[in-house]
């Protein structure tokens, strides 16, 4: 009993993440490109992380000069160049993700954000991971992340996640592992992020902005993963698939063996 009501649990699971899929668009980049989405890009060398927003990098904005082509969609054979296995998987659920910025060094930023509009749903969810290279920059000059949830409708912010590998590694927080090897600081967990929608902000429109930028002026390389944008929990990546599998048949084996005894 127990164990069909574990797999009946995990069934409403993925049924309620397909029944929400409409509400955004290429949410988890499953089209294998950025439709849906705004990108841009440029140089922000000798500019303060103070200073830096995503919209600058996006179209219109005053440091835009590229369409994003520093990012790229990436698949479930994508391995961290620099990390590797301490990264872990690049993919937070279905087959692609999105790697803000390139992987190497050169002062450049890379932006991509996307609107959703007369949001009813329940909740608004997505993952990121980042990778910043700690080059003994201040925390103004270092590799930096910069991920925004604002309400268009009010203006307000309400979910907001600045991180610089600055020398004294005051920039980052326990989400956040270092190798010394490397001098990059790093997540090595998908940072899932909830908000759930109450009466309040029912019906308002949202956007989600992720900046990635190389530390000021060029030497040191800072980027970022964002996935599974939507109203739900994105379907768990493959390795998380097999572990609930495990467990499952764990239940099923205590239960013979208590039919058994």
């Amino acid at each position: 009993m127990k164990l069909k009501y574990v797999a009946g649990v995990v069934g409403m699971l993925m049924l309620a993440g397909v029944a929400h899929a409409d509400s955004f668009v290429n949410g988890g980049f499953e089209n294998g490109d950025t439709s849906g989405w705004t990108t841009g890009g440029g140089y922000r060398g000798l500019i303060g992380n103070s200073d830096l927003t995503p919209a600058q990098f996006l179209p219109g904005g005053t440091l835009n000069s590229d369409d994003g082509s520093r990012g790229a969609v990436i698949d479930g054979s994508y391995v961290d160049p620099h990390l590797g296995s301490l990264l872990g998987s690049t993919i937070y659920s279905g087959k692609y993700a999105y790697r803000a910025e390139d992987t190497s060094t050169g002062g450049y930023a890379t932006a991509i954000s996307q609107k959703v509009n007369n949001y009813t749903d329940s909740q608004i969810v997505f993952a990121w991971k980042a990778v910043l290279e700690n080059g003994g920059h201040e925390e103004n000059d270092s590799a930096v992340m910069k991920l925004t949830l604002v309400d268009d409708t009010t203006g307000q912010l309400l979910v907001s996640r600045t991180y610089n590998a600055g020398y004294t590694g005051s920039g980052v927080d326990s989400r956040f592992l270092n190798d010394a090897s490397t001098g990059l600081f790093y997540t090595p967990t998908w940072q899932v992020e909830t908000l759930s929608i109450d009466s309040s902000l029912a019906g308002h429109n949202f956007t989600l902005s992720l900046l990635a930028a190389d530390c000021s002026p060029t030497a040191h390389t800072g980027y970022a993963y964002l996935d599974g944008f939507g109203a739900a929990l994105p379907v768990p990546e493959p390795t998380t698939y097999g572990m609930m599998l495990a467990g499952l048949g764990m239940l099923g084996m205590v239960a013979r063996r208590k039919k058994s005894a």
